[in-house]
């Protein structure tokens, strides 16, 4: 059952395999062993690609639930380690991966070295448990009622927008944000083609625009190629703050309208409230409560 899920998830015997750091042809027998224990296919083969059956897209929503508690419960035994051990895997988008994640990961292995944490950075919003993971982060506190949510990283961020002070000198800069429909704008597009508007805010006014520009890229792992276009000197970007940063403060970018970028909350590290919490997670959260804690008061 757990070959069939690993295999499942990662499309292929190889590429699960390769995940798993087993043999391909090990993974291949156990799941023809399990459809025939259970006399039926649960996945399609062909020589590009393995997919789940109507069967085993079923039988995969309810069994890969039910393996992530069987691990739970094994791990639960890592409370009687003197050091935790064991795996966490962590489902972030990429904004954390970039922003978040690196001031607080080195840190927590050299803590746990028993430890070893995976994280998946994509911009989905995925069912944790059905993914494989342990716990995710999201930039929004809104959470399913039997999850927990534990802030972590900076409470609060800014997003922001520049472009390369050659490009204003050449098309001029923005004093109001209706001025942005006059500009090449760089826009960001989520995986479920959704492209969200640019959001300005001040003295309790908020604008939303909806520009447009010669470039759109996938939010999340193509956002850097957008960032790079606007050093360039091909339009404007609007990002978070952070990622900004680095660029804003060499003066490749310049700050466009700055006094109307807006405010949002920091993101919730999340998990399941109703099973066993896995001794990796337990140590995890607790040295993002610490952090957060030590941050506050620093």
């Amino acid at each position: 059952m757990d070959a069939f899920v690993a295999v499942a998830r990662a499309g292929g015997f190889r590429e699960a395999a390769r995940a798993r750091g087993g043999s391909a042809s090990a993974l291949s027998e156990a799941v023809r062993r399990l459809e025939t224990q259970v006399g039926v296919r649960l996945l399609n083969r062909t020589t590009r690609s393995v997919a789940p059956t109507e069967a085993g897209e079923g039988l995969l929503s309810r069994l890969a639930p039910a393996l992530s508690e069987v691990e739970s419960a094994i791990d639960a035994v890592n409370g009687f380690r003197d050091r935790p051990a064991g795996t966490l895997k962590l489902n972030v988008p990429m904004a954390a991966a970039r922003l978040v994640l690196p001031a607080i990961v080195p840190p927590f292995l050299a803590a746990y070295p028993e430890i070893r944490l995976e994280i998946l950075a994509e911009e989905n919003f995925v069912d944790v448990l059905a993914a494989g993971c342990d716990a995710g982060i999201r930039y929004d506190e809104r959470l399913e009622q039997d999850m927990i949510a534990v802030p972590i990283g900076p409470r609060v961020q800014r997003f922001a927008a520049a472009a390369s002070p050659a490009y204003l000198d050449r098309h001029g800069r923005p004093a109001h944000p209706r001025d942005l429909m006059a500009h090449a704008c760089l826009r960001g597009r989520f995986p479920e083609r959704a492209m969200p508007p640019w959001e300005f805010e001040r003295d309790g006014e908020t604008l939303l625009v909806d520009p447009s520009g010669p470039l759109v890229v996938s939010i999340g792992g193509a956002v850097d190629l957008a960032v790079d276009a606007a050093v360039a000197g091909a339009g404007i970007v609007y990002l978070f703050e952070g990622w900004l940063r680095p660029y804003l403060d060499s003066g490749a970018l310049e700050p466009v309208l700055e006094t109307w970028w807006p405010s949002f909350s920091g993101p919730f590290l999340y998990y399941p409230g109703r099973r066993l919490t896995p001794a990796p997670l337990k140590a995890f959260v607790e040295f993002v409560k610490a952090s957060g804690a030590a941050a506050a008061t620093a």
